[in-house]
This record gives C-alpha cells, sequence and structure tokens, in this order.
C-alpha cells in the first residue's frame, strides 16, 4: 500500500466528520429567537389577499409549514399534509402554509395542486419569521408543530415524513 495513502485515509475521515459536525450544528433547527407569544401576533395576507392572524389559530395542535412553489421537497410533503389535516382537522388539528413566495407563484401553483389547508403569503417576511424560529439556514421546507398552549413542541428542516407526522401527533394526543 502506498504510504501517502496512509496518510490520506485519516485525513479524509476526519474531514468528513468535520463535515458533518459543522452541517449539523450550522443548519439543525435551533431554539426560536422570537417567542411564540409574539407568533400569534403576526397575521399574512391569504391568497386573495385579506389579511389572516395567525391567532385565529391559537387553541388548536398547529402545523405551521414553511414551504415555496419552486421547493421539490415542499411540493412533495403537501399532499401528505393534506390527508393528514383531513385525519386530524376533528380533533382539534390545523395546518397553515406559510409562502415564501409571490402570489402570484403560489396562485399558480394552487391550480395544478388542491391544497384544502389555510395558505398565507409571506414572501420575504416568512423567510425571516423561519429563520427567528429556529431555522438559521433559512431552507426549506421547515415545519413547526405548536401545541394547543402555543408553545413549539417539534421543529423539522426538510421534507417531513408523513409517519413522523403522525407519531407527534398521537403523541400530543391529537391521534
Amino acid at each position: 500500500m502506498n504510504k501517502s495513502l496512509l496518510y490520506l485515509i485519516p485525513l479524509a475521515l476526519l474531514a468528513a466528520v468535520a463535515g458533518g459536525w459543522l452541517a449539523q450544528t450550522r443548519y439543525a433547527p435551533q431554539t426560536p429567537a422570537v417567542p411564540t407569544a409574539a407568533l400569534w401576533q403576526l397575521d399574512f395576507p391569504d391568497t386573495q389577499g385579506r389579511s389572516q392572524a395567525l391567532s385565529q389559530w391559537r387553541g388548536r395542535v398547529l402545523v405551521l409549514n414553511f414551504w415555496a412553489s419552486w421547493c421539490a421537497p415542499c411540493r412533495e410533503e403537501i399532499p401528505d399534509f393534506v390527508a393528514l389535516r383531513a385525519q386530524y382537522a376533528a380533533k382539534g388539528v390545523e395546518f397553515v402554509g406559510i409562502a415564501v413566495d409571490n402570489q402570484a407563484n403560489v396562485a399558480q401553483f394552487m391550480q395544478r395542486q388542491a391544497i384544502s389547508y389555510p395558505i398565507l403569503i409571506g414572501e420575504g417576511a416568512a423567510n425571516n419569521l423561519a429563520r427567528q424560529l429556529g431555522n438559521p439556514s433559512g431552507a426549506l421546507p421547515y415545519t413547526l408543530v405548536l401545541d394547543r398552549d402555543g408553545n413549539i413542541v417539534f421543529k423539522h428542516l426538510g421534507r417531513l415524513p408523513r409517519a413522523r407526522l403522525e407519531a407527534i401527533l398521537a403523541k400530543m394526543g391529537a391521534g
């Protein structure tokens, strides 16, 4: 075996471990900078341009999903959210999508994809809010689950598997 290869293997392993640690610390959901009390004071326009206060969903289990029409993993999880909303709505669970996108793009997307839960248009402000709520990278999709008291009990960056969300909802007594 080549002697230089003996030196490169440990260096490669060290680099891989360091890269994994860096990715986890930089991109993993963090503790929110915005208290959830402030979250309930916010409002965003819906797809018809009407202002919708997030406080209208206080007292329910709220699945708050930051997404965009151009985001492939976002589009992939929407059918699961539609199905889970139908399954859990009677148990006090609501899904709300906040689009990090503009109204025209969202409207065009919704012509092709039926979404039965409320969609709000957040544009750049939504991205800033997601960062303040524990998503330092600003990557999408980003999903929060808030309990009936308005506390964030779960944060997930990336496509959220349906089974994992169902387990969270069941653990909260919504399932």
